[in-house]
């Protein structure tokens, strides 16, 4: 033939013909497999038929008592299964119509008595072929089963009585792997508790609501344009157990009956509030005097004297040591150039107010682990972001000068979860941006892995320094300053 090696047409579709058998085969392969494994997570081959009906529908009363979604996905894997057989039937509808196109062409070639390379199939043509429209297919297709779970029957029985959770819910409506990571439970390391008190943290696509049911129920019952109940507790219970964003309601938010007008600027910014401005029914303490860190029962232990304004004063601003770097020293890294900036920490503002004295602007994270760091950083004057680590920041693109982190993240964090983090502040942080560690905690033993997880992003770095904590413990403090990374 002219133009190169070229496949003939009787050759082609004998191989178009193979491939077709080899999808057929390909189909029944999965529909006995699944069939295997489903009735051997049943059981129904381990038992007697009576034995085996009255399990199944022991595990059947389960689910459905369950709502059929918080201990294992039924429809999500009927649907995975559907998606599975259709793009197997799509598959072979374009292998169908591929050859029926090669033969009319054939059959006008020998007609016309004339090849050309247009008419016909080169080597490379036909590899591409097969690696985008054969291989690739029958791989998303394998990948989709292997990636579906199904549970053990004691699993589901115990989900079912217990309210343990045997299965990440919707786990199974999900194919990108990526996708799957991000939705799947990190159980903190060595089954430490972190910052919110929980030794497991969901990150958020509102999907975890399905396993709060009561709670988002109870949360939603209100009468529309009613006083909304004293329940922000229940909102945050919600907000951490990864049932986020919560939904709006057409409720109004009650406030304190004693609430006073806050101190003006100049005077709010290092003065304890008038605690006539807070909601205390929900805490231990009921006023800002016995949140004092001389008191352990106070009812928080992340922010230790974060609430005696003489003792915050101090901090980054004086008693500089190796790993308390001074707000000066950092600013003067980048000179007029940190203006806005994000700290993510356990905090009640003092380092949002301290920066607001050197003219840059920072929002502070925040929840009420305990005491009212929410109401706190507003009554001083400053920006408190209500947000747990499950979300994705809402902030745009490469637009903040500075983030700033402490007393959040420890040596309890799951490694991947704590990916997720990084690369979302990775995210908002500028070109040119400082990323400012503040004592970070770990196990000697694990801080190789916590120090590739900051490394990675290959940021300059202007400070690194680790010292000792304790005997097993140590600290690590850096001001690291990312790249361009122009298109």
């Amino acid at each position: 033939m002219n133009g190169g090696p070229f496949f003939t047409r009787w050759r082609f579709s004998r191989i178009i013909a193979m491939i077709q058998i080899i999808i057929g085969l390909f189909v029944i392969f999965i529909s006995m497999a699944s069939l295997h494994r489903f009735y051997n997570a049943s059981g129904l081959l381990h038992f007697s038929s009576k034995e085996a009906c009255h399990k199944f529908d022991t595990i059947t009363e389960g689910i459905l008592r369950e709502g059929g979604y918080a201990t294992f996905d039924l429809k999500a894997l009927s649907e995975r299964v559907d998606e599975v057989l259709s793009q197997m039937a799509e598959l072979q509808e374009k292998l169908e119509s591929t050859a029926m196109k090669l033969g009319k062409n054939a059959k006008k070639e020998k007609n016309n008595k004339v090849s050309t390379v247009a008419e016909n199939i080169t080597l490379v043509e036909f590899k591409r072929f097969l690696e985008e429209e054969v291989i690739r297919p029958l791989y998303d297709a394998h990948i989709s089963l292997r990636l579906t779970r199904i549970p053990r029957p004691e699993d589901v029985v115990l989900g079912a009585h217990s309210g343990a959770l045997m299965e990440d819910p919707l786990l199974n409506y999900f194919t990108v792997e990526e996708t799957r990571k991000y939705i799947t439970a990190k159980v903190n390391r060595e089954d430490m508790l972190n910052v919110y008190d929980t030794n497991k943290t969901y990150n958020t696509i509102g999907h975890t609501c399905v396993l709060m049911k009561k709670e988002l129920d109870k949360y939603m019952n209100y009468d529309v344009g009613s006083y909304c109940g004293d329940d922000w507790e229940l909102g945050q219970q919600l907000m951490i157990g990864g049932c986020d964003p919560l939904p709006r309601r057409r409720c109004l938010a009650r406030a304190s009956k004693l609430y006073q007008q806050p101190l003006p600027i100049n005077e709010s910014l290092w003065t304890i509030p008038d605690g006539g401005n807070v909601r205390w029914s929900k805490y231990k303490c009921r006023n800002f005097k016995c949140l004092s860190y001389k008191n352990l029962k106070r009812g928080y232990n992340k922010c230790v004297g974060c609430f005696d304004m003489e003792k915050e004063k101090l901090k980054w601003v004086s008693n500089g040591t190796l790993t308390n770097f001074l707000i000066k020293d950092v600013l003067n890294v980048k000179p007029g150039e940190i203006r806005i900036g994000l700290d993510v920490s356990v905090t009640t503002g003092t380092f949002a107010a301290r920066m607001r004295e050197f003219n840059v602007t920072i929002v502070s994270t925040a929840l009420n682990l305990g005491a009212p760091f929410s109401e706190t950083i507003a009554l001083r004057g400053l920006i408190p972001l209500y947000t747990t680590m499950s979300q994705r920041l809402p902030f745009f693109d490469n637009t903040m000068d500075l983030i700033h982190t402490s007393n959040f993240l420890d040596g309890w964090i799951d490694l991947q979860l704590m990916d997720f983090i990084l690369f979302d502040w990775d995210r908002v942080l500028r070109p040119g941006g400082l990323l400012w560690v503040d004592k970070f905690s770990c196990e000697r033993k694990d801080l190789d892995d916590y120090m590739y997880m900051f490394l990675q992003f290959r940021y300059k770095k202007h400070k690194w320094v680790v010292s000792f904590k304790s005997k097993k413990e140590v600290y690590l403090s850096a001001l690291l300053e990312k790249p361009p990374r122009s298109l």
